[in-house]
């Protein structure tokens, strides 16, 4: 077999990109012949792969019984009795608000309501300083036609 061929083998094999026939290929490749002098460290490998695949334990796993068993039909009624009992609970709780809580929203809500107070009466303010803006603007305007008429004046006399 080309050794060009099985090199790209063994790139694919290490990324992990190669199929089950590939993988026989190189195995066979590996343990059955002649294999090129640069790819001989990779032999054992392979030939630790064929052992391991013949290893068999001798050793009997006992897998542990569970100590009781349970009829399925418990489970259901134990469904039962929880969805009873989380129905019950819904329907049957106070759904009204405790005084503590009562008193938390009317708090809240007197909060809200000086809060916008507070927000319209810097609304009123901030159109004040807007015209108080084009008042400054005005002032600016007058200063410069009186720099204008001192030059004028300075340049008539």
């Amino acid at each position: 077999m080309e050794s060009g061929r099985i090199e790209r083998l063994l790139d694919a094999y290490f990324e992990g990109n190669t199929t089950l026939a590939e993988e026989a290929t190189l195995r066979d490749y590996f343990t059955n012949g002649e294999v090129a002098a640069h790819l001989e460290p990779m032999k054992p490998m392979f030939e630790g792969f064929v052992k391991a695949k013949e290893e068999v334990s001798a050793t009997e796993i006992a897998l542990p019984r569970s100590g009781s068993k349970i009829n399925p039909w418990w489970y259901s009624i134990a469904a039962t009795f929880l969805v009873a009992v989380t129905v019950g609970s819904i329907v049957f709780s106070n759904s009204g608000l405790s005084k503590e809580e009562e008193e938390a929203l009317a708090a809240l809500k007197q909060t809200r309501e000086a809060m916008m107070m507070l927000s319209s009466n810097l609304n009123k303010g901030t159109e004040n300083v807007a015209y108080l803006n084009e008042f400054t603007k005005g002032t600016s305007t007058i200063r410069h036609i009186e720099q204008f008429t001192e030059t004028k004046n300075k340049i008539l006399k």
